[in-house]
């Protein structure tokens, strides 16, 4: 006897964080307990589960998230998918490069996109699966009529992150904690405030500290966060600090995991503005978190660039943050964006002064090609191979350790995402 629905999650490394908040929802919905989940981690398998998965289930539903710098794989996958189940299985996107280019992603074969948010979506879209009815009605999708015309369904409302965990916990995936969505400064090139909006949302410390236990009872003990701005954690605009609010988190989280528990905060995937970076919230690092380095955003060493990408802080908020970092003893990472739209060669001279400046101080450099991203004011702007001047230098900083990264590879992906982006159609 076939179950009636699976849900498939193509869970590669790009998008653990995106599923495992997908999942933990579909969990909790008392509706969609008969609902089977599976994880499929590598493409080479996922066909062969999908053969043994379909003969178990009358409807097999595979949702696949993915970023814009996979575009060309996604495709391959999905035109090979349709060729060996055809309308067999019913296959969703969601992810940053779907919610910024569904048009183009449903173009490529998939059946549905999801637009922003997916914890309530994807949860309305299987009730509506399970009980057959038109999912038209679902808030928050885009489809193609039958005339290959798109449909939008509608915005959906934002979400409470305390009414969702950030993983699952029957179908088992431990990771980071998401504390906080949304993002207020409204950078050029980032897709952040487009998908997630500009008004942050923090997940409560009560909430948090509730899945910080589950892991300890794991023995999970290494506790990260996802932020798009940590020391933005608790803040009502995102921008004015709230040092007692990230003191709190930090304590009750260090209480639970102890000294033999490591807590990382301000570094991948919870990197801070570097005009956040001061002696109070550095000194709270120090205090509870075992990180010995910071990520900050510099993106560029021309204060006209950093105006044009509508960063919102100043050359020497830069310089301060890897002065402060370094005296406290902590390691930083600077990211830097080559190519960026409108850059002239003053701002090149300008961004190689900067990068000198602070890696003399005792910062390395994360080095970043511009790339063009779906829903963003950059997204139809040109991209061009990185300035000779900038990969001089570039490489006279690899070889003396001070910078890493992978803009070679990002430079080739950033061409081909810029032609496409500027087609009327898509793939």
């Amino acid at each position: 006897m076939t179950e009636e629905i699976a849900f498939v999650a193509f869970y590669q490394k790009e998008n653990i964080y995106s599923f495992n908040a997908l999942i933990g929802a579909i969990e909790i919905d008392e509706d969609l307990k008969d609902i089977v989940i599976y994880y499929v981690r590598g493409k080479q398998d996922l066909f062969k589960e999908l053969r043994e998965i379909k003969k178990k289930h009358q409807l097999v539903v595979l949702g696949i998230s993915f970023f814009t710098t996979q575009l060309w794989e996604i495709n391959t996958l999905v035109k090979a998918l349709r060729k060996e189940f055809s309308q067999k299985i019913i296959i969703i996107a969601g992810g940053p490069h779907p919610t910024g280019d569904p048009l183009g992603t449903l173009l490529m074969g998939f059946d549905l996109v999801v637009v922003g948010e997916g914890e309530e979506t994807i949860c309305d879209l299987l009730k509506t699966m399970k009980n057959d009815k038109d999912f038209d009605q679902v808030k928050g999708i885009g489809y193609l009529s039958s005339e290959g015309e798109y449909n939008y369904t509608g915005k959906r409302a934002i979400i409470d992150l305390d009414m969702f965990p950030p993983f699952p916990l029957i179908n088992t995936q431990f990771g980071a904690i998401e504390i906080t969505r949304g993002c207020p400064y409204i950078c050029y090139y980032c897709q952040t405030p487009y998908i997630m909006g500009t008004q942050p949302r923090h997940r409560s410390v009560a909430a948090i500290c509730k899945y910080v236990k589950i892991m300890k009872r794991e023995n999970l003990t290494d506790i990260r966060f996802i932020s798009p701005n940590a020391f933005s954690y608790g803040s009502k605009d995102g921008k004015t600090i709230d040092i007692k609010k990230v003191e709190e988190l930090l304590l009750n989280v260090r209480k639970i995991i102890n000294k033999s528990g490591r807590l990382f905060f301000g570094s991948f995937p919870s990197e801070v503005r570097p005009e956040h970076v001061t002696k109070d919230t550095i000194e709270l690092i120090l205090k509870f978190a075992d990180n010995d380095n910071i990520i900050i955003g510099a993106q560029s060493g021309s204060q006209r660039m950093l105006d044009l990408c509508h960063r919102e802080h100043s050359i020497e908020d830069v310089i301060n943050a890897v002065e402060i970092s370094v005296d406290a003893g902590l390691k930083i990472n600077v990211d830097f964006i080559f190519g960026l739209p409108n850059e002239n060669e003053d701002d090149i001279k300008k961004t190689i002064e900067m990068m000198e400046i602070i890696t003399k101080k005792g910062a390395k450099i994360h080095t970043h090609a511009f790339i063009p991203l779906p829903q963003t004011p950059f997204a139809r702007k040109k991209a061009t191979p990185i300035n000779e001047k900038f990969k001089k230098v570039i490489s006279d900083l690899n070889s003396r350790g001070l910078a890493f990264g992978e803009w070679k590879k990002q430079e080739k992906l950033a061409i081909k995402i810029s032609q496409y982006l500027r087609q009327i159609r898509r793939l």
